[in-house]
């Protein structure tokens, strides 16, 4: 583990387990849900990076530049890979201050038959948190690409959640997107949705405003989220019976590789070239 300290704010970094962050606190208030003590799982962690492909590719199968690739199942028996490879593997630390990190991964060509090469920036400051995903395709071929960040929060009673979104896409059973629908399907998050008794939520909602409020009573107060352009897909993760959520930007709707309507949220990285994304998470007063 990795620490970082900023006046009040401390950041605990987990570089071997999917570059995760471990905890993030502000003036010793957890602000992000701290991970599991002992965890080897990043679904246990405060955040992980998404990388290269954000949320779920239908049964691991999509064409692009004339060639179908085909991923492994990499979530137990769930039929549809997610997340990428980044959360799943080591990541180096490059450099480390007392408020700044560094980490990269490397991934060479593989059943993913594209080699590149993902850094996250960390910047802490005495009341936020900065991270950087910057993903470079270091083969000769163009590369496809969705990325995003996995951000948990603690759900206590008065936790409340409030954005601007233009609609949610509904879902079957494996999560994967079937149909839009009125932003206030599940939660009316322009007036703020109270989450302690909210619905089930797995969701993707478009045009998102990219910018959201946390209201954490019970916690650090009043979280603001807020993201770079490109990640104008917010997807919500309301489970069942436990005490957390999780609000993730990210830049395309689950499977937009498969999907003509999603293309335009599909980044294609030339070779050589990078993708650079950022999210802030932000204790204001």
């Amino acid at each position: 583990m990795l620490g970082l300290t900023s006046g009040g704010a401390v950041l605990d970094l987990l570089p071997e387990i999917g570059g995760a962050v471990g905890r993030f606190t502000v003036d010793g208030i957890d602000v992000l849900r701290p991970a599991v003590p002992g965890t080897r799982n990043p679904l246990e962690t405060a955040c992980f990076p998404l990388v290269p492909f954000a949320n779920r590719i239908a049964n691991g199968i999509f064409r692009f530049g004339g060639r179908t690739v085909t991923l492994p199942r990499n979530f137990g028996d769930h039929p549809h890979p997610l997340h990428g490879q980044g959360w799943q593997n080591l990541w180096q630390v490059l450099s480390a201050t007392h408020d700044t990190a560094v980490f990269a991964y490397e991934h060479e060509s593989d059943s993913w038959p594209w080699a590149y090469r993902a850094e996250q920036r960390f910047v802490l400051s005495p009341r936020a948190l900065r991270i950087e995903l910057i993903l470079a395709n270091c083969c000769t071929d163009a590369m496809p690409a969705s990325v995003g960040f996995h951000p948990y929060f603690n759900r206590t009673p008065g936790s409340t959640l409030r954005t601007d979104v233009a609609g949610v896409w509904l879902s079957d059973d494996d999560c994967m997107p079937t149909a839009p629908a009125a932003p206030a399907t599940f939660l009316d998050l322009a007036q703020g949705a109270p989450l302690r008794d909210a619905p089930f939520v797995d969701h993707s909602h478009f045009s998102w405003s990219r910018r959201a409020t946390i209201i954490q009573p019970d916690g650090c107060g009043f979280i603001e989220l807020t993201a770079s352009t490109a990640l104008h897909h917010l997807h919500i993760f309301l489970p069942r019976h436990l005490d957390l959520f999780c609000v993730e930007p990210v830049s395309a709707m689950p499977d937009a590789f498969n999907r003509e309507s999603a293309l335009d949220d599909v980044h294609v990285i030339a070779p050589g070239e990078t993708l650079s994304v950022w999210m802030e998470i932000a204790v204001r007063a």
